[in-house]
């Protein structure tokens, strides 16, 4: 009798051990697209209208990556990676500029899981610099002179989260005054090769007037290098080095840098920009285009900073598909991931079929309704340089796209890439 009760037990741990290696959270791997219930003629459709936005001279080049269920069902290069016609590859290395503040996010998100602070603290209580913040009130546009007020609110690490902080974006502000202002203060608005750190600058932006009183409406901006500061505070370690040993490391996204390894360097895009109908190396302006490759190399910024490659980033969307595990290690909590996923914005967003979370743009019932953005709950972003990303839980899709353009007016790829992803589901 008590060798078939061990027998039992032995069986039923079994069984259980089994089943949990059965549903465990997928790892990235290639798939066939019809048994992921993908068609190939459709993705066949997203083929041709890739390849001839190349051939038309829309774009200079793309990278493409599709999965499902954790199967990469579609990879392809398509084009130029620089003026002189060096073919793309899939595993290119482009710039993701606003792609890394998701990362950034969830490290912060990481650091809220260990109880080291609440997302409504004032920042200041963390960099003391943001005490009693100020709104801009006179602008002189002559002099660049201006006055401020009291702000009612100080600004929480929430706001510097959801952009509701009331700091602005320098030259890629969409208000001139802050153009002019975040200028004259010699902030850093993308990266930079200059011999500057986070901490500097932060508390360099600490100093200026808000464009709002914090938590009253959504202006995108630079909160996401603060909070990149902010976690050297928090965790002790550079920023650069927290993200490595904490997400890059166990997530295996080893083509994922601030600066480049050397080794590295011949895999990374050229910017480039349509001159004359001819696609060609976008030249330096308020930023260096090899910034990945050179500089001082002290600068990470949490906003806009990193380097990465379509499979490495469909790693860390399928670590959040995952609620928050993949192969083998918890990054976050699933309860986490579902915070992160909720409206934090209420209607302050503004765009139609969206609300903003805690590290993406969230497509809700009326944007899945309007079609072609996926499902409610689809989570997603871009980049300054063209890149961009979608991933739909409900339907376990990821789609990116990555290109490194400016100036484009006539690039349509991007919409209809996302909208022809949605339109190849077959099951």
């Amino acid at each position: 009798m008590k060798k078939i009760y061990i027998l039992f037990v032995f069986l039923a741990f079994g069984s259980g051990f089994a089943q949990d290696r059965a549903t465990a959270p997928p790892v990235l791997q290639p798939g066939i697209a019809q048994e992921q219930g993908m068609s190939d003629e459709r993705l066949a459709r997203i083929d041709y209208m890739l390849k001839n936005a190349v051939d038309s001279n829309q774009v200079p080049g793309v990278v493409a990556l599709i999965t499902r269920n954790g199967k990469i069902i579609y990879q392809k290069a398509y084009g130029k990676a620089d003026e002189k016609g060096k073919p793309l590859k899939t595993n290119t290395i482009f710039r993701i500029a606003s792609q890394t503040k998701a990362i950034t996010s969830t490290a912060v998100m990481m650091l809220w899981e260990e109880g080291k602070f609440q997302l409504d603290d004032p920042i200041s209580k963390y960099i003391p610099e943001f005490k009693n913040p100020r709104i801009l009130d006179t602008f002189n546009t002559s002099d660049g002179t201006y006055t401020s007020t009291p702000a009612e609110h100080e600004i929480s690490i929430r706001h510097l989260l959801t952009h509701t902080s009331g700091l602005g974006y320098g030259v890629i502000d969409g208000d001139k005054r802050f153009q002019r202002i975040y200028k004259d203060a010699g902030i850093t608005d993308l990266y930079t090769t200059e011999n500057i750190s986070i901490a500097e600058s932060v508390k360099k932006l600490a100093k200026l007037p808000l464009h709002h009183d914090p938590g009253t409406a959504f202006v995108y901006s630079e909160g996401l290098d603060v909070l990149g500061y902010f976690i050297e505070i928090v965790s002790g370690m550079p920023f650069d080095e927290f993200l490595r040993t904490r997400i890059f490391d166990p997530l295996g996204m080893n083509d994922t840098w601030f600066y480049l390894p050397k080794e590295k360097h011949d895999r990374l895009v050229n910017i480039q920009q349509k001159t004359d109908g001819v696609w060609k190396d976008y030249p330096v302006t308020f930023y260096d285009p090899d910034y990945p490759k050179k500089g001082a190399k002290r600068f990470f910024s949490g906003g806009a900073g990193l380097s990465s490659t379509a499979e490495d980033y469909a790693t860390f969307l399928q670590m959040y598909l995952n609620q928050g595990h993949y192969n083998g290690t918890r990054i976050l909590s699933r309860t986490t991931v579902q915070s992160i996923m909720g409206n934090q914005t209420g209607q302050l967003f503004g765009a139609a079929g969206k609300e903003y979370g805690l590290a993406f743009g969230l497509v809700t019932t009326d944007g899945q309704d309007l079609g072609g953005q996926g499902s409610k709950g689809t989570f997603d972003w871009g980049g300054y340089f063209n890149t961009q990303y979608f991933a739909d839980p409900k339907e376990q899709v990821i789609g990116i796209l990555m290109k490194q353009t400016r100036d484009t007016p006539g690039d349509e790829t991007g919409w209809k890439f996302r909208q022809m992803v949605f339109a190849a589901i077959d099951d």
